[in-house]
């Protein structure tokens, strides 16, 4: 599902590797672990299979300027984009932050027009564009202090 390059294109380029999906499979347990949040799996109602992922998290990145909340994202496979998952998935996990945090942040590549659109419709605004791993990217950001 994620070497779907229409997937893939705005995370890293490419597929991941087993070495790298491990990695991201440890880093999403151990944010529930020592940050008391992190990310939920989206599934298909009908027929149980994964649909995608979304959820906040803080993951260091090295860029200026340093995000200081935690960070909102989401990914949906290509063959359950257009039916709603990410949006109501979106509303669920914003309620529970708002009810934990201040505000949260997230990083989305200019040309990904449907991110821009659904981070916009819950209220992220852009802040700044920068880069991140040489690729351009908008950090927009969301919550009671904004």
């Amino acid at each position: 599902m994620w070497a779907d390059p229409a997937v893939t294109r705005f995370i890293s380029g490419r597929a991941f590797n087993r070495e790298e999906v491990w990695a991201r499979l440890l880093r999403y347990a151990g944010h529930w672990q020592w940050m008391e949040y992190g990310f939920w799996a989206i599934e298909d109602k009908a027929t149980g299979c994964f649909a995608g992922e979304l959820g906040l998290a803080e993951f260091e990145r090295e860029m200026e300027p340093r995000l200081d909340t935690p960070e909102a994202g989401w990914v949906v496979a290509n063959q359950f984009h257009g039916r709603g998952y990410a949006s109501e998935a979106l509303v669920a996990v914003l309620a529970w932050a708002d009810a934990r945090m201040p505000a949260t942040t997230c990083l989305i590549h200019p040309e990904n027009q449907a991110s821009l659109r659904l981070a916009a419709k819950y209220g992220y605004r852009p802040t700044i564009h920068t880069v991140y791993k040489g690729q351009e990217t908008v950090v927009l950001r969301r919550g009671r202090e904004w």
